[in-house]
C-alpha cells in the first residue's frame, strides 16, 4: 500500500496520511488515488477532525506517474480525490516539503490549509506533456493563488517557491527546511481537533457555496443549522462564561 495511515494518540481525532512512494517521489497512480480515497472515507466515518497530508522522503508528491497517467480511471479518481478533499466535513491540512508539483500542487491546493518549508515548490507543467488539467482544478487554483499566480502555472507552466505563495496567501504557515513539516502539520491539527466540529463542517460547506458562486446549498444551510441547534453551542458558550476550556463532542 503506498499511502500509510496514523492516528494520534495526544489528540483524539487526528489522523495523518502520508503518500509513502519516495522512489518515486511520492507520484500518484491509480492505485494510490484509490487508498488516498479509502483513507479518507475511513476518515469521515470515524468522524475524526482534522486530517494532515504529507509525502515521505525529500518530496511531497512530484506529481501524476506518467507511466500510468493515461490508465482508464486515473482521470476520474484523482477529480474524485479533489472532491472528497473539499467536501470533508473536517479541516484537511496539506504539510509540504519539497517538490510538490503537477497532480502534487492539485492535492495540496485542495487541502484546506497549507504548511510548507521554504523549498517547497509547486507548479502545474501540464504543457510541457501535452496533458490538460480539469475545470475544477483551474477554478480552484486561480482563487486559491489568484488568476496572475494560475496563469503563469498553467500558460507558462512557471514553478514557484513557497515563499512566494505565502505573500499570495496559498501557503498559510511558512517554516525553514529543517523544520519536520509533518509535525507542524500535526500539532496544528491538534489545535483545530479542540474546535467545535459541526462549525467547522458549516463553515467549509459554506465556502463551497462561496468559491462556486452559488446560492447556499441545502447541504450547507443544514450544516449551519445543525451547529446553530448543537448541544455543542451551549457548551461554548459556557465555557466562554466560566473561563474554561470547551470539550466538543460534535453533536
Amino acid at each position: 500500500m503506498a499511502v500509510l495511515v496514523e492516528t494520534h494518540s495526544e489528540a483524539e481525532g487526528v489522523t495523518s496520511v502520508t503518500l509513502d512512494r519516495p522512489e518515486r517521489r511520492n507520484a500518484l497512480d491509480r492505485a494510490h488515488l484509490v487508498d488516498l480515497r479509502a483513507a479518507l472515507a475511513d476518515a469521515v466515518e470515524a468522524q475524526v477532525r482534522a486530517v494532515v497530508v504529507s509525502g515521505a522522503g525529500s518530496n511531497f508528491c512530484a506529481g501524476a506517474d506518467l507511466s500510468t497517467v493515461e490508465d482508464d480511471g486515473f482521470v476520474d479518481e484523482l477529480r474524485g480525490l479533489l472532491e472528497d478533499l473539499r467536501r470533508a466535513p473536517f479541516a484537511v491540512i496539506a504539510a509540504v516539503h519539497g517538490p510538490a508539483l503537477g497532480a502534487g500542487t492539485q492535492l495540496a491546493m485542495a487541502c484546506d490549509l497549507r504548511v510548507a518549508t521554504r523549498d517547497a515548490t509547486f507548479g502545474i507543467p501540464a504543457a510541457k506533456l501535452g496533458l490538460t488539467v480539469d475545470a475544477f482544478t483551474v477554478h480552484h487554483l486561480s482563487r486559491a493563488v489568484g488568476h496572475s499566480i494560475a496563469r503563469a502555472m498553467l500558460v507558462g507552466t512557471e514553478v514557484f517557491g513557497a515563499p512566494a505563495l505565502a505573500e499570495s496567501g496559498f501557503v498559510h504557515r511558512l517554516v525553514d527546511d529543517d523544520v519536520d513539516v509533518r509535525s507542524l502539520g500535526v500539532e496544528w491539527a491538534v489545535s483545530i481537533a479542540a474546535l467545535a466540529p459541526l462549525t467547522i463542517a458549516a463553515h467549509k460547506a459554506m465556502l463551497s457555496d462561496a468559491e462556486a458562486l452559488r446560492a447556499p446549498s441545502n447541504a450547507s444551510i443544514a450544516a449551519r443549522a445543525a451547529a446553530w441547534n448543537s448541544a455543542d453551542l451551549g457548551e461554548g458558550l459556557a465555557a466562554f462564561t466560566d473561563r474554561r476550556r470547551p470539550q466538543f463532542k460534535g453533536r
